[in-house]
């Protein structure tokens, strides 16, 4: 593949560094109007500069990439390794997503935070998140997307926890950085043993395309690494991309405030673990069984989010938990092999999933921080704009035919059926009734249902301004336009995206069984009846029935209270790994450190201090008692002399 040096990757990735340092100049000098100014104008700039890259890439030939050779990094023995950038038509596709939509929410968040004393520590955290990520998508090795990869952690800790003299939210980023330190140990266990495996093969690199060239080798001469080195990516992946078992941090990641929420769920964060499988694609095939964990882990996620959303209160916990489940259609799509597919769903939830929440941002800031669904109703009559962008979300994250999650979702679905994968379509079939379920139940009570907030909340209630409800408007336009870029093969244009990406993705064995053109229509079918269902059971139960919903939470019991407890996964982990590690630390205080090693050290103290209490009467300095010692002394010699002599 070609390989055009450019000096403007390093630029891309420098504009929001910038932003950081100013803004913390800002933060200093109490000049929030700079802050305001640099913190969006940053991110745009990046965005503008990624633009002339993507143009300027698909101007040469199909597989050609963008590399900058900064300087070199690292050399330790065998191991060298450049600070250097790369863009190819994945990259490409991730720096628009970052810093077109990261954009979009930097704007959005200038009305968002108008009150907010601390904005520019807010902007600086933000921008530093968005630099971490292209970092991450730019990296050309393994070790720098790792710092990247640790950037967007650290500032997630950040942002989840930005107001943290709450200590609610303080522990929210705790939460986050505990459960991706988890993830992300396995991940680095997983690159040293990449990284031995190809010094054994005497190709001792951790270049990103050198380990996916190399990836038939490994396989042939170790069969066994690769598995274990995707697997232990995938521990990773699952952190960084909420999935079981790592997703736990996700929901609670709400503390934070909503454009933090948007950034995370959607440009930065949790695509991250789904990038790097799909980076990574070549040495994943050579894997089956990781790749069939990979699409297990995925469509169980897909589901098992989606349940715990329908019965939620909070808009933001809803939203949080269908990130949760739409991130596992993309981990399914790319662990049945159809990387571009899993690509494509994560290109357009970020679309529709920014465009919902900070829809829900909207409701929040207007009713002064009430976000409970059962504390609203009727704000569709004064809120005009958000419920509207709110409802082409909703219908575009359902999957309705003509908006974008209806071409992403049914082509992750249709390649898992194609390949054979039949219970995780399933799964993914009924997650996908359950998220048309879920979001028009929380656009039905949020909007159409009657009033049920408090009137003084109510007497002040209005749109949002235009620098908040523009963004809105441009992302609901882009949730519907988007998915026309994946149609299927043959269809007018045909899958344009597809096309786009098939040069850096690897096809898995196998991967995927032509369907004929009757089969592709039941499975479509399938999924838009599964999507009608649920939109038509949600207005069934909240806006013509209103009581069937309480009914029938009431008699289901034990099965509604699974669902609303969230299946008690915190408590589970709380009991099993906090408390316990909490008792070892307790026992390791009070038996091994203050018994054991204090008992020890103060023994040894304690021992000196008694021989030298000995030995202090011994030289007490009396001449008299030197005398009677030394009498003593004589008379004990003489008199043992004198026994041995006599034969005693």
């Amino acid at each position: 593949m070609p390989e055009i040096q450019t000096d403007l990757l390093r630029w891309i990735v420098a504009a929001p560094l910038l932003g950081v340092v100013l803004n913390i100049a800002a933060a200093l000098g109490n000049r929030a109007k700079l802050a305001r100014l640099v913190g969006p104008a940053s991110v745009i700039v990046a965005f503008g500069l990624a633009l002339v890259a993507v143009l300027r890439l698909a101007a040469e030939p199909a597989g050609a990439a963008l590399v900058d050779d900064v300087y070199g990094w690292i050399e330790a023995g065998p191991l060298a390794v450049n600070l250097a950038f790369r863009v190819d038509a994945l990259t490409a596709m991730m720096l628009l997503i970052i810093t077109g939509i990261g954009s979009l929410i930097h704007i959005y968040a200038l009305g968002y935070m108008d009150h907010e004393p601390d904005v520019a520590r807010f902007f600086a955290y933000m921008n530093l998140f968005v630099a971490s990520m292209l970092v991450l998508v730019l990296a050309d090795s393994l070790a720098l997307l790792f710092v990247g990869w640790e950037g967007v952690g650290a500032c997630s800790y950040l942002l989840i926890g930005f107001w943290y003299a709450e200590r609610a939210n303080a522990d929210a980023g705790q939460k986050a950085m505990i459960a991706n330190r988890v993830g992300d140990a396995a991940f680095l266990i997983g690159m040293f043993i990449l990284f031995w495996g190809m010094n054994a093969l005497h190709l001792p690199s951790l270049k990103l395309s050198a380990i996916n060239a190399a990836a038939p080798l490994l396989a042939s001469a170790m069969p066994w690494l690769p598995t274990l080195v995707c697997l232990l990516l995938l521990v990773g992946a699952t952190g960084k991309s909420a999935q079981i078992p790592l997703y736990v941090w996700l929901p609670d990641a709400m503390a934070g405030p909503t454009p933090v929420s948007a950034l995370i769920h959607v440009a930065t964060m949790v695509t991250a673990g789904v990038y790097m499988i799909a980076r990574l694609s070549f040495l994943y095939a050579q894997a089956p069984v990781a790749m069939d964990v990979v699409a297990l882990v995925g469509a169980s996620t897909c589901l098992f989010a989606a349940t715990i959303a329908l019965v939620q209160d909070d808009l933001k916990k809803v939203l949080a938990y269908s990130t949760v489940s739409q991130i596992g259609y993309m981990v399914l799509g790319v662990g049945v092999g159809a990387f571009s597919a899993g690509l494509f769903h994560l290109l357009t939830h970020a679309l529709f999933k920014a465009l919902l929440f900070l829809a829900a941002g909207a409701v929040m800031h207007a009713m002064h921080g009430e976000i409970r669904m059962s504390k609203l109703g009727g704000l569709g009559a004064k809120m005009p704009i958000t419920s509207k962008v709110f409802l082409v979300g909703s219908l575009a994250i359902a999957g309705v035919p003509g908006f974008s999650g209806f071409f992403s979702k049914d082509m992750v679905l249709e390649a898992a059926f194609a390949g054979g994968h039949r219970v995780a379509w399933l799964l993914g079939l009924m997650g996908a009734a359950c998220t048309a379920f879920y979001i028009f139940r929380a656009y039905f009570l949020t909007f159409r249902t009657e009033v049920r907030a408090e009137p003084e909340k109510m007497a002040h209630l209005h749109e949002m301004p235009p620098v908040m409800t523009v963004p809105l408007m441009i992302l609901a336009l882009g949730a519907v336009a988007i998915g026309w870029l994946g149609l299927p093969g043959g269809f007018l244009w045909g899958n344009v995206l597809g096309e786009w990406l098939a040069p850096v993705l690897a096809r898995a064995p196998g991967h995927h069984a032509h369907l004929s053109a009757a089969t592709l229509l039941g499975l479509m079918g399938l999924a838009t009846t599964a999507a009608l269902a649920g939109i038509a059971l949600a207005w069934v139960f909240y806006v013509r029935s209103p009581a069937l919903a309480g009914r029938l939470a009431a008699r289901s019991g034990a099965a509604y209270r699974l669902l609303w407890n969230k299946y008690w996964i915190d408590e589970i982990y709380d009991g099993l790994f906090v408390r316990s590690y909490a008792a070892w630390s307790r026992f390791a205080w009070r038996v091994v450190d203050t018994t054991i090693v204090d008992g020890l050290v103060n023994g040894v103290g304690q021992s000196v201090t008694l021989l030298a209490g000995l030995w202090r009467r011994v030289q007490s300095g009396d001449l008299q008692h030197y005398a009677l010692a030394t009498l003593a002394g004589a008379v004990t010699l003489v008199g043992g002399a004198w026994a041995l002599t006599a034969g005693f």
